[in-house]
Formats: structure tokens, C-alpha cells, sequence
């Protein structure tokens, strides 16, 4: 096996080379991380609403774990569905307004299976091309034909659905909001395109759930098309803090996706103090407004600074917000440097996003405060001038 050395090598020599480091979090400041004996600005992570330090969640996952024990022991269809996902699935339900929901052990596994078992070989899937990798390999393993459109080209979509209009199962599959850039899916053509070919919609809220919406539904309740979507797709590990993924959808869906989804069939249960623990964050997600519009202001305020700096950031108005440095190697030292500055901030390159557009990825959080935020901007735009990011 010593091409693999060989190929490591060439990582490293195009600056693509990833390892990983450890780190842990700061109980008390839920907006900082520790790595090693250095406590840092933590922005980079997805924690959108500051929940996963909530000493509430932390307890409900306690007491499961006394009551439930530490696993499931099985798969959900032999032994390991356990009551606390009877409870989580009916109130996801609620939640979004829907018929049924089932609960996976992760967004991959999620959009992977569902993909897999809504289409096949002689059946086409239309996908922007800025899709998370999950939704990319869960076309390659479903066997379906890959029809991928240019990022938010709607014309370019039309023209692949008129191409492909014979199809058996077409299955139209999108970001809500895009993880490396920050920017929103044109949700409402999708819907149009998808009535008029007789399509399928998926929509991928992972980075705007809990964040959009009057109780944090996600963006396809912000603007009132959940009822245009066939299936809805969210995570628990970003705004909710904790772990695992849903599909929210018809009862004919979800018996399906039971019947037919290999992640959910062939793999064992999340832990039920998992499960409970979601639960706890889905009422905080509801209840607690304050952290939305927190975030919103915070994610606005830190656009605006990096802007009047003269940086290059993606546009919108989520928390995600990328500030390109071009090449790798670049991005590679302005992260460091960013490290060495009280901030961590991760360097995001190729294959994750275009080549010749390596970033850094802001990930904003509830927690951070607008002095924190402030100081960090300062930061960054010394940092962006010593490196040749910006001007004098």
C-alpha cells in the first residue's frame, strides 16, 4: 500500500492535506472552544442556536440514559425502537405541520437512503450542483441518472426536466440553504418546475432548520411552500445541538422509506438518551424566539463589518457566511493565523467547494456577543491585510 503515502504526498504539496485535531468545549462559554490549553472564538461551528451546552437537554439525555440504558441494541426494525422515538417522530410531525416523520441515526444516512429508495436505474435525479455530498452520493448509490444543474440556474434545471420529461421518477433534490456559501435555494421556481414536469421535491433544510420560520420549521415555512415539498429532510446536529436527522413527510412516504431505506433498516438505533435529548431541544427550538433573532442580528452585524473591511463574502442572510481567500494555501495560513489571533475558524478547499475559491467558513452562533464579534472582525481584518487579502 505505498501509493498511499505517495498520494498523501501530493495532498500536502497542493496544500489538500487534512488531519485531524482535537478540541473540547467550554461549558460555560458556549460560544468558545479549547484546543489544547488555548480557549478560542469558536467560528466554525454549526451550533447555530447555542444549544448544545443547554443544561435542560443535558439532563432529559441523563435520565434517558439511567432509564433507557447506553444503546438500543438493534436496528429499529428488530429491537431498537425504543418509545422515546415514538415520542420525537410525533411531535416532529406536529412541528411541521406533516402527516408522519422518521428519525435517522444521521443527515448522510438520511439523504442517502431516502434518495436510494425513491429512485433507481431508469429514473433521474435533477441536483444544484453546490448539494451537499451526502445528497451527491446518495444519487451515485441509488443508481439513478445524475442531471446536475448549475447552482440556482433555473433555466438551466427547465432544460434538463424537458430533456429527461419521459422518465419514469424524476426526483428534484435541493439545499435549502447551501453550506459552504451561505445562500438560499429559489424555492418557489423549484416548486413551479416540479408542477409542471410532475417531478418529486426534496428540499435539505440541515443549515436552516430551526433558524427560519415563526417556530423554526425551516425556510420552506418562511415562505409557505411546505406544502410544495414531498419530502422534507432536516438535521438535529446544527440549530438543535445535538445528533441524528429526520423526513418529515406523508404516512405513504415514511411506511415506504421504513420499508425501503437501508441506512434506517441495516443500522442499529441512536441511543434513546440521544432521542431524548432532541426532544428537548425541538420545544427549546420553539419556544426560545430570542435565539433566532439573535442570531439574525449577530449574522448581520458581521456581514456588515467584513464588508466595510472591503473583504469578499457570499451573499444572504444566514449565519454561514464564507469569505473567499482564493487559493489554498492562502486560506490554510489565514486560518492559522486566525488560530494564533483567539479564533478558530476553519480553511474550507477543494473538493468541498470550486477550485480557486478556498475560503474561510464564519459559522455564527447564538451565543456570540457583539463585542465578541466586533474583536473578531478587527482581528481578521489585520490578519486579511498581512496576508495580501486585502489592500493596505
Amino acid at each position: 500500500m505505498n501509493w498511499i503515502e505517495k498520494e498523501l504526498e501530493l495532498l500536502d504539496d497542493a496544500s489538500l492535506g487534512r488531519s485531524l485535531r482535537e478540541c473540547s468545549p467550554v461549558a460555560e462559554s458556549p460560544g468558545y472552544m479549547m484546543r489544547g490549553d488555548r480557549k478560542l472564538l469558536n467560528l466554525s461551528s454549526n451550533d447555530y442556536l447555542g444549544l448544545s451546552q443547554h443544561p435542560a437537554i443535558i439532563e432529559a439525555m441523563r435520565e434517558a440514559l439511567l432509564s433507557e440504558g447506553a444503546g438500543s441494541g438493534a436496528s429499529r426494525l428488530v429491537t431498537g425502537n425504543r418509545m422515546p422515538y415514538s415520542h420525537l417522530e410525533e411531535a416532529l410531525a406536529e412541528w411541521q405541520n406533516c402527516e408522519a416523520a422518521l428519525v435517522f441515526a444521521n443527515g448522510y444516512m438520511a439523504n442517502s437512503g431516502v434518495i436510494g429508495a425513491l429512485v433507481s436505474r431508469g429514473d433521474v435525479v435533477f441536483s444544484d450542483r453546490l448539494n451537499h455530498a451526502s445528497i451527491t452520493d446518495g444519487v451515485v448509490l441509488s443508481r439513478a441518472e445524475h442531471a446536475r444543474y448549475r447552482h440556482n440556474d433555473m433555466e438551466h434545471l427547465r432544460a434538463l426536466l424537458n430533456k429527461h420529461r419521459d422518465r419514469r421518477r424524476k426526483l428534484i433534490v435541493t439545499d435549502a440553504v447551501f453550506s459552504m456559501d451561505g445562500d438560499q435555494a429559489p424555492l418557489r421556481e423549484l416548486a413551479a418546475l416540479k408542477r409542471e414536469f410532475g417531478a418529486m421535491l426534496m428540499v435539505d433544510e440541515a443549515h436552516s432548520g430551526g433558524i427560519y420560520g415563526k417556530r423554526g420549521e425551516g425556510l420552506c415555512h418562511e415562505l409557505g411552500l411546505q406544502d410544495e415539498v414531498d419530502i422534507h429532510m432536516g438535521t438535529f446536529s446544527k440549530s438543535f445541538g445535538v445528533y441524528g436527522a429526520y423526513i418529515c413527510g406523508s404516512r405513504m412516504l415514511i411506511r415506504w422509506l421504513v420499508n425501503k431505506a437501508r441506512p434506517l433498516i441495516y443500522s442499529t438505533a441512536l441511543p434513546p438518551s440521544n432521542t431524548a435529548g432532541v426532544l428537548k431541544a425541538l420545544a427549546l427550538v420553539q419556544e426560545e424566539h430570542w435565539r433566532r433573532e439573535r442570531l439574525f442580528a449577530a449574522s448581520s452585524s458581521f456581514r456588515c463589518l467584513l464588508e466595510a473591511s472591503g473583504f469578499k463574502i457570499g451573499s444572504g442572510d444566514s449565519p454561514i457566511i464564507p469569505l473567499i481567500a482564493g487559493d489554498n494555501e492562502t486560506a490554510l495560513r489565514f486560518s492559522g493565523a486566525l488560530g494564533s489571533a483567539g479564533i478558530a475558524a476553519a480553511a474550507i478547499r477543494p473538493p468541498t467547494v470550486p477550485a480557486g475559491t478556498a475560503r474561510i467558513r464564519f459559522s455564527l452562533s447564538a451565543a456570540h456577543t457583539d463585542k465578541e464579534l466586533t474583536d473578531a472582525a478587527a482581528q481578521i481584518r489585520i490578519i486579511g491585510q498581512q496576508l495580501g487579502v486585502l489592500g493596505p
